[in-house]
């Protein structure tokens, strides 16, 4: 990708709840390079789960200029904007979201179904991405066969087999014991080495502390 991966200008949300305007995000602006690893901090009710789902795609700015890879939400209809995720967009939660009755392989080449690629193909994309993520030997295994970190590898290779540009990551490690968190997060710093923009939203200092850059976030804005 040349050029800027995100760019917020300016961006507010407000959700109407019950006839009451409730204010989420007051004004962010907010650059994200193609290279950079960057961490959004703050506690909870601060905006950054917010602007997280704008920054995805996910939901849409109240006000304000939202560019994701160049083209401007307010511009694009639900399908153009479903298809600008699935080729811009790699996401990853805390709740690793894996189907349970299916095998990692077939997990992790999903999104893949979504565009229109051949099953043939399909497979042979998703063996080679939990390669990638150190999980070749688990191709054929359920999740309930393995174990939290695995799970959340498997979702991270899921994340990344259409080859987005910006991985967003929602408290990655909140439900791994810290070895494990700590192989999960050294997994996003060496793919953030080969050219993948990674956005990871925490309340964990030490988490944040190992972004190359980190944003603070409270009621709704950027206080630093």
């Amino acid at each position: 990708m040349t050029g800027p991966a995100i760019v917020a200008t300016d961006v507010t949300r407000t959700y109407e709840l019950d006839g009451v305007s409730v204010p989420a995000l007051r004004g962010v602006s907010l650059r994200i390079e193609s290279t950079d690893y960057l961490a959004i901090v703050g506690t909870s009710g601060s905006g950054k789960s917010t602007l997280m789902h704008l920054l995805g795609g996910l939901d849409r700015p109240t006000s304000g200029t939202l560019l994701i890879g160049g083209r401007d939400v307010a511009t694009l209809g639900p399908a153009e904007m479903a298809r600008l995720r699935n080729e811009t967009i790699g996401f990853v939660f805390q709740s690793f979201h894996l189907l349970a009755r299916t095998t990692a392989r077939d997990n992790v080449a999903l999104p893949l179904v979504y565009r229109g690629v051949g099953r043939r193909e399909r497979r042979g994309r998703a063996a080679e991405m939990l390669d990638r993520v150190g999980l070749a030997h688990r191709l054929d295994h359920r999740p309930n066969q393995m174990s939290g970190g695995e799970q959340q590898r498997v979702a991270i290779a899921r994340a990344l087999v259409t080859g987005p540009s910006v991985l967003l990551a929602d408290e990655p490690t909140g439900n791994l014991d810290s070895a494990t968190g700590q192989s999960v997060l050294a997994l996003l710093e060496s793919l953030n080495a080969d050219g993948v923009a990674v956005v990871l939203v925490t309340h964990d200092k030490d988490v944040a502390a190992r972004a190359s850059r980190q944003i603070v976030m409270k009621d709704g804005v950027i206080v630093s």
